[in-house]
């Protein structure tokens, strides 16, 4: 089977509890007018609702290509993401989540603003941004921490509705296979032509954020710990604080046993010190900690996904249509390699 030519522009959405809303979400994005054509990747990451049945019959529908990827458990919103990006074809790639709260509508003028600006990727920003306040508190410190920790122009607003260049997508998807993708970091480690480009946000219209407080920090963990090794020098300068101040004080105590002619007191501040200083040593030490343990399940080769099956409708003509299903070999999952669909896919209803 012929593989059909790459369209100007592909659409990646990782997809968890999100049956209720994708259905609205694939049918706005099949009505735009995209010139040289969409094709939209949704990668079902381990939902527990019937998000997979749900994308599965969107795949066999007429209209712009539905490419399902099946991914074998929850892996995480990036995770998913660099999936979708390693089967993505398009000369521009958008990314952006199932919930509805960015609008279908703003897609054409984001891959417009891209093409026309020649930007390897354009990031999105809200004048208004329509989540619980304790989430945007948490996006407005990971930017903080993001502008001094990875190569992000002060300023830029991260957000998952982003479009990406080929360029900046293949290299991104080449060049990284460890098992904790953080997908701004790599966007910024191949690329400072960065645009940026206000749309709107819009409220949530069914369920609530999958987000948890424990899925946001381990996100910023891998921001944190997988594209800086500032911590680790933050770390040392600790160190060298608290050495310092440990010297410091010795002086004064020695100072003090010398010319007052009795034994210091300060029980109290002593312990205060001893505890101090053993909590920055359990830090540091919790830092180097979660390096070597990152260095060790990536040395592991622990996969960054694995797809189960890909999903998409059959060939057109006689005996096509229903839904083509394909089963990627195992060899290039392994780390999260993308993997293109075989030429000859086993057919299925």
């Amino acid at each position: 089977m012929v593989e059909a030519p790459a369209p100007a522009l592909s659409i990646v959405v990782p997809v968890y509890n999100g049956a209720a809303t994708v259905g609205e979400l694939v049918a706005e994005l099949r009505a735009l007018d995209i010139p040289g054509g969409l094709e939209i990747v949704l990668a079902v990451d381990g939902s527990p609702d019937n998000s997979l049945d749900v994308c599965k019959k969107l795949s066999a529908e007429p209209g712009a290509p539905v490419i399902v990827l099946s991914l074998s458990r929850n892996f995480g919103e990036h995770n998913a993401v660099m999936a979708g990006l390693g089967r993505a074809r398009g000369a521009f790639t958008i990314t952006m989540d199932d919930d509805l709260q960015n609008p279908p509508s703003e897609v054409k003028r984001l891959f417009e603003y891209a093409r026309d600006g020649g930007y390897d990727a354009v990031y999105t920003y809200y004048a208004e941004k329509k989540h619980a306040a304790w989430r945007n508190i948490g996006s407005r410190f990971t930017n903080w921490c993001a502008d001094h920790l990875i190569d992000k122009p002060k300023g830029l607003y991260l957000s998952s509705f982003r479009c990406i260049s080929a360029f900046a997508r293949e290299h991104i998807t080449a060049g990284y296979e460890g098992p904790f993708p953080y997908v701004d970091g790599l966007i910024f480690q191949v690329t400072q032509n960065v645009g940026r480009l206000q749309v709107d946000h819009l409220p949530r219209i069914e369920g609530r954020s999958n987000y948890t407080i424990a899925r946001l920090f381990r996100l910023w963990l891998s921001m944190f710990l997988n594209f800086s090794v500032i911590p680790l020098r933050a770390a040392t300068l600790l160190g060298i604080a608290f050495g310092a101040l440990g010297t410091l004080a010795a002086i004064i105590v020695i100072a003090e046993a010398i010319y007052s002619n009795k034994a210091p007191q300060g029980w109290a501040s002593l312990m205060v010190a001893v505890l101090v200083l053993a909590g920055a040593q359990l830090i540091v030490v919790g830092v180097i900690g979660e390096y070597l343990g990152r260095m060790f399940l990536a040395v592991n080769r622990k996969p960054q996904y694995l797809v189960r099956e890909v999903f998409r409708r059959g060939s057109e003509g006689p005996g096509g249509g229903g839904l083509a299903i394909e089963r990627p070999p195992v060899n290039t999952q392994a780390a999260g390699q993308p993997y293109r669909v075989p030429s000859q896919p086993e057919a299925g209803r």
